[in-house]
């Protein structure tokens, strides 16, 4: 059975084709898993765990349905969706993950995170990041009316489609020296992220060691999905099939699969 990971899938009910494939994936690829990880940005916003519509509602619902079978789902929160707290965990039985996390996965010394972190290179990105996972800041928000968080978060999404037209492209993918320091400093052998929307395999020596870094492409480019076991890593298309992408070797060392 595979640990599997999807991240970015920024679920809204503007998109119902979105949210229908992401139930349908967890319908059935979901069901079989090990393990289900959602790496950030589940939903392209959560408002707080007291305003859940109807879209929202449903995809709560449909992961209680994996949950209550028994397949243990932990959920990271994005910079979408930082909002997501208690209630949603006992809606969803989904337990919440810290950013960044080490976890053995299948023997491997793995490091999972949204990926916002290590895109120090965007210091504006860096400096919000930091004010929204302030405690009171957060409590202060929450105690917002809906209406005046519904047009916080519309004034949020312009600022960050402004941004995004007018910073460079690359200060918007991740710093690899940011990347090398996280690798030593967590002893990580594989790192998983989303965030960036640039899916790939990428190799890193840190240390003497030959590390891989994988990066998963948002959900809706395919709706994709990666698998882990046994040291073998795949990725999974619900248009697509499966694809192999890497094997990491008892000795510590990793290959891109041909």
């Amino acid at each position: 059975m595979a640990y599997v990971f999807v991240s970015d899938l920024h679920l809204d009910g503007s998109q119902p084709r979105a949210i229908e494939q992401f139930v349908e994936f967890l319908g059935t690829q979901a069901r079989s898993a090990r393990a289900l990880y959602v790496l950030g940005d589940l939903f392209e916003t959560w408002l707080g765990d007291d305003l859940i519509d109807a879209p929202r509602a449903r995809v709560c619902q449909a992961l209680r349905s994996v949950t209550a079978s028994g397949v243990p789902i932990f959920v990271m929160r994005g910079n979408r969706d930082f909002l997501l707290d208690r209630e949603f965990a006992a809606l969803t039985g989904a337990r919440l993950l810290p950013d960044p996390v080490v976890l053995e996965i299948d023997g491997v010394r793995t490091l999972l995170t949204h990926g916002d972190l290590l895109c120090t290179d965007d210091r504006n990105y860096q400096q919000l990041r930091s004010l929204v996972n302030e405690p009171g800041w957060r409590h202060s928000l929450l105690a917002l009316s809906a209406s005046t968080r519904d047009a916080l978060a519309a004034i949020a999404r312009a600022g960050s489609r402004k941004h995004m037209a007018q910073a460079r492209p690359s200060i918007m993918d991740v710093n690899l020296s940011t990347v090398d320091r996280v690798f030593s400093a967590a002893n990580a052998q594989l790192m998983i992220h989303g965030h960036t929307h640039r899916p790939g395999v990428h190799q890193h020596v840190v240390d003497g060691r030959r590390r891989t870094r994988v990066v998963l492409d948002a959900w809706y480019d395919g709706g994709q999905c990666l698998r882990v076991d046994a040291g073998r890593i795949d990725e999974y298309r619900m248009a697509g099939g499966v694809r192999p992408l890497a094997d990491l070797s008892e000795s510590g060392t990793a290959h891109r699969a041909q």
